[in-house]
């Protein structure tokens, strides 16, 4: 069944997706506006047939017991090249093949990627939130853009990422003395809310079990 609650054109070219992603970065809603939290969807993207291929896994998982439901996988024919910045239309047709497999839509999103910290503030996490109509964050595991202040070593603590004299993320630490990882917010969730799902859905690991899971199963062959 197609949840899909906007959609835009997919066969365009860079000078288009740039367009898309301007316009559309003005649908994203940087404040709480989530249901009551029942499940998360992990969300990771892997490529196959050297990039011909591209793999999208979703893995749904229980909150806050954070036992997996159900997943899905999607492999599509890449239409998209590889031009950093636009990674959310060489990547996002397959994730919403796969979301559309799904038996139950969703309560929050969390995406292996960037959300508002984007050059456009728009990135996958943006992307995905505004199409679906779904709460989403993203978080990533390197810096796209931005500069922050050294985060302190214990679990839990943050330091603001910011561009162009404006806040749009948290560089987070997850685990003790281990490499940080960049929240920022997707749709409909602040940034506050958004650090405390992504602290709530990580154990023992760097990221957070709903991303971990998709992950795996996007890396399998």
């Amino acid at each position: 069944m197609n949840r899909l609650a906007k959609m835009h054109a997919w066969d365009v070219s860079a000078k288009q997706a740039i367009a898309i992603q301007k316009e559309w970065a003005g649908y994203v809603i940087i404040e709480d506006a989530l249901p009551p939290i029942h499940t998360i969807a992990g969300v990771d993207v892997g490529f196959e047939n050297e990039g011909e291929i591209t793999k999208a896994a979703i893995a749904v998982l229980s909150y806050p017991a954070l036992e997996l439901l159900e997943f899905a996988i999607a492999r599509v024919t890449t239409r998209f090249p590889y031009i950093p910045g636009l990674l959310s239309f060489r990547e996002i047709p397959a994730v919403l093949n796969a979301i559309n497999q799904l038996k139950n839509k969703p309560d929050l999103l969390m995406c292996d990627g960037q959300g508002y910290a984007h050059p456009r503030r728009f990135g996958i996490a943006c992307h995905l939130g505004t199409l679906l109509d779904i709460p989403a964050i993203g978080v990533g595991k390197t810096r796209l853009i931005g500069e922050y202040s050294s985060v302190p070593a214990q679990r839990g603590q943050w330091a603001p990422l910011t561009h162009k004299n404006e806040q749009i993320g948290a560089v987070l630490r997850t685990r003790e003395k281990i490499k940080p990882v960049f929240v920022s917010v997707g749709h409909r969730i602040s940034l506050i809310r958004a650090i405390h799902y992504v602290m709530a859905c990580t154990t023992r690991y760097k990221l957070p079990e709903a991303i971990r899971h998709a992950h795996r199963l996007a890396s399998q062959k």
